[in-house]
């Protein structure tokens, strides 16, 4: 890395670009004309501060005058441990060695390689690693002086990324090959056997006969290749935005649970029971949040699996309402109130496991969706043919350009992409309720609240068809 380059001339460029004709540029003596100097010095020093780039500048021995905060923090070092020593302590070997030799040709000569060009080298950190980064230097005379600046931008996430999309590209590109081998294996394979078929005068027929065979094979293995290459792609994008949110929605809470203990610990020592109450209730809420995490990610493991099939019993609807809001009691935020009511017989048959979770999403999203204070509402209807759910709360509701994707999976409405979750839950829910063989319809407006109606046949084989068609 060095700090030294040739003169750019820009004149030709000016004639090419419009933008930098002489007729278009900034009008440097208006500005300084409106603001005093230290006025205009001040805003200068503001933005060379506000920039993410680190800029930095050296006078003709090499020595740092001035660094901003994000070029000082970029090489690990804060901008009083750079300034006033020379800048090679930010450069690995063998630039380091050799830079004070580029400064005293550049001036014996004037010649120099990347002013006005920009520059991919490597800087080397306080604690000693080397990284990437992109070098643009300039130079100007003041007061009889050469002052060059540099433009520091970090390439270390862009490089990281690069690689990847390279090693996915060759990923890519062995699987085609491998595709490409099984359709030639797959098409000599043909083609011996219609080698084998031809015979006097009947070989003609027989071949145009085989032939066309050959192709349709041929065109129906390519398309199922394709499939297969395109549910592959989607399956590792899926895999990718998974990670993604899985890393993320654990961080949160197992942070929060690390905190907590800590000064659970401490207020338990000095004897602060009512604060070590607060923690201890963080604690709970931190650890319901990973379990309703991990069921989300359980289920949709069993769903995609393709083998779910209810278990259908007999349950009285009332009591199993019941339990569930006791447990979504727990979850209620000050001033909240849960109000159920039910019409009809109470005994049905169904799935268990799958009503409570349909019921428990439904209900801790009411929950989680709306402020302090509101009521949330479940009723529930039984006659001969159906069991209807519905689940009503007065919170944030959903923007109607959102409502076509609630139940697409890791989608998150744009007023709720601060509120903890893991956009699986509705698509969950629908998928349950599929499999029952039932459907799921809302109605929501925003900032006034949504309702949910689940309607589910009371035949336990729609079920069970519903069910072998998902897994099929």
């Amino acid at each position: 890395m060095t700090f030294l380059t040739c003169p750019h001339d820009i004149s030709q460029r000016q004639l090419d670009q419009p933008h930098l004709h002489p007729s278009k540029s900034l009008n440097l003596s208006g500005l300084s004309q409106q603001l005093d100097p230290q006025e205009a010095l001040k805003r200068l020093e503001a933005v060379i501060q506000a920039a993410t780039d680190g800029i930095v500048t050296i006078d003709e021995k090499g020595v740092v005058e001035t660094i901003n905060e994000a070029g000082a923090r970029l090489f690990g070092y804060t901008p009083e441990e750079v300034i006033g020593r020379n800048v090679s302590m930010l450069m690995p070997e063998p630039h380091r060695s050799q830079h004070d030799d580029y400064i005293r040709r550049y001036l014996e000569t004037g010649q120099a390689r990347i002013i006005g060009i920009g520059r991919e080298v490597e800087g080397l950190r306080k604690d000693g690693t080397i990284f990437p980064i992109r070098l643009a230097v300039s130079m100007v005379e003041l007061e009889g002086r050469k002052i060059f600046t540099g433009i520091i931008h970090d390439l270390t996430d862009y490089n990281r990324a690069k690689a990847e999309v390279l090693q996915l590209n060759q990923k890519l590109a062995q699987k085609n090959e491998e595709l490409e081998g099984k359709v030639q294996e797959r098409t000599e394979k043909l083609a011996r056997v219609v080698d084998q078929l031809l015979d006097t005068n009947e070989r003609l027929k027989q071949e145009i006969a085989v032939r066309q065979k050959t192709e349709q094979a041929l065109r129906k293995r390519e398309k199922e290749l394709k499939i297969a290459l395109e549910k592959e792609k989607e399956l590792s994008e899926l895999k990718s935005r998974f990670v993604s949110m899985a890393s993320h929605e654990f961080r949160t809470p197992l942070s929060t649970i690390l905190s907590s203990i800590e000064l659970l610990e401490a207020y338990l020592h000095s004897g602060n029971v009512e604060k070590g109450s607060k923690h201890i209730e963080r604690i709970k809420a931190s650890v319901n949040h990973l379990i309703t995490i991990l069921n989300d990610f359980l289920s949709l493991s069993k769903l995609e699996e393709g083998n779910l099939q209810p278990q259908i019993a007999e349950l009285d609807i009332e009591a199993f309402s019941r339990e569930v809001l006791d447990e979504i009691a727990g979850l209620l935020k000050p001033g909240q109130t849960l109000h159920y009511s039910h019409e009809g017989p109470a005994i049905l048959h169904s799935d268990k496991t799958f009503l409570k979770h349909i019921f428990s999403n439904l209900l801790s999203n009411a929950v989680k969706y709306s402020p302090d204070g509101k009521p949330i509402h479940l009723r529930t209807h039984l006659d001969g043919r159906a069991l209807q759910v519905e689940v009503e709360d007065q919170g944030i509701g959903i923007p109607r350009e959102d409502q076509r994707h609630l139940f697409t999976r890791f989608f998150r409405a744009r007023n709720a992409e601060n509120i903890k979750g893991t956009g699986l839950g509705l698509n969950i829910v629908r998928r349950y309720v599929e499999i029952l063989g039932g459907e799921i319809i809302f109605e929501s407006e925003e900032g006034k609240g949504t309702r949910f109606q689940v309607t589910l046949p009371l035949n336990p084989d729609a079920g069970s068809k519903t069910a072998a068609r998902l897994s099929g």
